[in-house]
């Protein structure tokens, strides 16, 4: 039964819940503080006309309409399963309200799976005869599944529900509730049964976000659930666990260190190159004049460039002669200029102490972009340069209609070399050990170039495999102007010439950018082979910084399998680093030709390494969840793409990390 309650803004909340034949696996996110979204795997046994078993996805949406008050209830407003296959389809109002310390009171109106007990005609059928009567959802079979239903939202009957709820210490609470579901296709097809209206509930509540529940329903079933919430904002170790900057030394004692006395055999350029890879910063470039020191730094630790500015700050201002009054600072990345901040050193010193010292810091540095501005003389003997590494790898794969989940375990091994800046040439191998994700036997049915469908296939019919080996050059062809070009296997099942350019203003929220690719699919065993498919593909995109979080992108343009179209996708990214949002792609293919799923959508979920472990750490672990995989709207899978490489060290993101200046 839904409630208007809402969880604390960001809040994700994980959960499982079992009884009978029916399990339920959900997914929430408080996207805002008034809006809720859900993402539902059910299992139910026996539902499907020969007894098997029915993998269903849906998504819901929960919106706030009006906050409780003392003489108001808090009144929302939800969509259930509006774009799956309606199984669970329906729609509610619903208003809520404590009437003592820990007792609310909870009721509301439902449509569709909720006005299937004691149901009433529609309430809106003053507005329209349309609203009398609710469409049947889904009677055209899977490839009308994924397409929202607008024409049978809040029409049809409708029924009233209701319920109590006691939060009878901060550990227990308890509910019990009158439901307008009746459960009417799993009662005939004896997946469940139905005696009574009326349901029970008991849940206790640890401090470290996991509760667990028993409930009796229908007077005939009992359940279990288990749920784990957390708050993205805060990591599990707060503050982390790194290593602790360095204090800044009085400019007398750096004035008096050995490297920059007269007689020294290493100036202060050998020693800020030691300073620096203590922290994982490269020097690249460096030059001294009368009052000004000018750097070119390239971060491989931090996850925020503003913690990197902090270090490379301190780490000048501890080893320069104390005449140098300016730090100019550039930031590198892909071995090009991205961006440049001055900083006066007296702010350091004047700062380090302050109560607001990371916003004043912020405020007093001068961020521009570092086309054609003096970074310093190149450090001799940098280049070139070459990194490898072996490790493990896990690879999962969601929502085959056979099995729910697949994975697969094996050793990895990657390997980069940089002959000179901005040029690079890198390949990953991998070997699978253990898994189930080549046990899929399920064949492509699609009727579009089976450019993603046939992924299985890539699984089973390969051992040791080249998942990428590239050749590429960025460049800076003008000002606030990035450019990249990829040569290679791109990615696992294609290979191909991929070009980018990027136009991302150091002040500005927005930026836009042009891709072209032509790519060639890959043989299934993984190595160096080609097939006879062939695309142009490529989009224009443009990316918004909304603030608060929120990331927009708009990516136009043609995919792999030759459709024309459009990807949207929305992203809350918190202050940490930690991301999750949505896209949807709508392109020319039409619905039934796409097939199950109408067109491609999903959830992406990008979770810093350092917040994990709290631990300074530039890499992360991500996953994309599509409720079906199929090759419309399908795009390539370049790796590096301008935006993402560049953003996080542009103005807007600065200015959101600021709080990490002086970590």
């Amino acid at each position: 039964m839904p409630t208007a309650r809402t969880a604390q803004d960001g809040i994700i909340g994980i959960g499982t819940a079992q009884f009978r034949n029916t399990g339920r696996n959900t997914l929430t996110f408080q996207i805002t503080p008034r809006i809720q979204g859900a993402f539902h795997y059910s299992t139910l046994n026996g539902y499907d006309a020969d007894g098997g078993t029915r993998y269903d996805r849906s998504f819901d949406i929960h919106m706030l309409l009006a906050e409780e008050t003392d003489a108001r209830p808090a009144i929302a407003l939800g969509l259930r399963d509006f774009g799956g296959t309606g199984i669970y389809s329906g729609e509610y109002v619903v208003a809520t309200k404590e009437i003592s310390h820990g007792i609310s009171l909870t009721g509301g109106i439902g449509w569709g799976r909720l006005a299937t007990r004691n149901s009433f005609g529609s309430p809106f059928a003053f507005i329209s005869d349309s609203f009398k009567t609710r469409p049947k959802q889904g009677s055209g079979g899977g490839v009308q599944t994924g397409q929202p239903d607008f024409d049978s939202w809040f029409r049809g009957d409708a029924a009233f529900f209701g319920g109590i709820h006691w939060q009878a210490t901060d550990q227990w609470s308890f509910a019990a509730e009158y439901s307008s579901d009746a459960y009417l296709d799993e009662a005939a097809k004896g997946v469940t049964q139905q005696e009574s209206p009326f349901n029970l509930s008991a849940q206790y509540k640890w401090g470290n976000g996991v509760t667990l529940g028993a409930y009796y329903l229908y007077g005939t079933e009992a359940g279990v659930s288990l749920s784990y919430t957390l708050d993205p904002a805060l990591p599990p170790i707060p503050g982390g666990i790194g290593p602790a900057p360095p204090a800044i030394l009085p400019q007398h004692h750096v004035a008096a260190a050995s490297w920059n006395m007269p007689e020294a055999k290493t100036g202060p350029r050998e020693h800020l190159t030691r300073i620096l890879a203590q922290d994982g910063l490269i020097l690249h470039r460096f030059h001294v004049d009368a009052k000004t020191a000018r750097i070119a730094v390239a971060n491989t630790r931090f996850d925020a460039g503003a913690q990197a500015i902090s270090r490379t700050a301190r780490a000048m201002a501890n080893t320069l002669p104390p005449h140098i009054a300016i730090f100019e600072i550039t930031l590198i990345t892909q071995g090009i200029e991205v961006t440049k901040i001055t900083i006066d050193r007296t702010n350091l010193g004047a700062l380090e102490f302050s109560p607001d010292a990371a916003w004043q810091s912020y405020a007093r540095s001068r961020i521009k972009d570092a086309f054609g501005a003096d970074q310093g003389d190149p450090v001799p003997d940098l280049y070139p340069i070459f990194d490898a590494g072996l490790g493990g790898y896990l690879e999962v794969a969601f929502f085959d209609p056979d099995n729910p989940v697949r994975i697969e375990f094996g050793i990895e091994a990657e390997a980069e070399y940089s002959p000179a800046p901005g040029w690079f040439l890198s390949g990953r191998i991998r070997q699978p050990v253990a898994g189930n994700l080549d046990n899929a036997t399920r064949v492509s049915n699609s009727e579009l170039p089976p450019v993603r469908s046939d992924v299985f296939r890539y699984a089973q019919e390969s051992d040791l495999r080249l998942s990428y080996l590239t050749g590429e050059h960025f460049s800076r062809p003008a000002k606030d102007v990035f450019a990249r070009m990829t040569v290679g296997y791109l990615e696992p099942m294609f290979g191909g010439v991929s070009g980018e350019i990027l136009w991302n203003p150091v002040n500005s929220a927005f930026a836009y950018g042009a891709e072209i690719n032509y790519a060639v699919q890959r043989d299934f065993d993984m190595q160096f082979g080609f097939q006879d498919y062939g695309v142009v593909t490529g989009h224009a995109s443009t990316y918004y910084d909304f603030g608060n979080g929120f990331l927009g992108q708009l990516d136009v343009g043609r995919y792999l399998a030759k459709d024309w179209g459009a990807t949207f996708t929305l992203d809350r990214e918190f202050k940490n680093g930690f991301k999750l949002g949505g896209f949807v792609t709508l392109t020319d293919v039409p619905f039934d030709t796409f097939g199950e799923g109408s067109f491609d959508k999903g959830i992406r979920l990008e979770i810093p390494v350092s917040w994990l472990t709290g631990r300074p750490s530039k890499d992360t672990v991500s996953q994309t969840i599509r409720p079906v995989y199929r090759d419309g709207g399908a795009r390539l899978d370049v790796r590096n793409r301008l935006y993402d490489v560049t953003r996080d060290l542009r103005q807007p993101a600065l200015a959101n990390q600021c709080g990490r200046f002086w970590r």
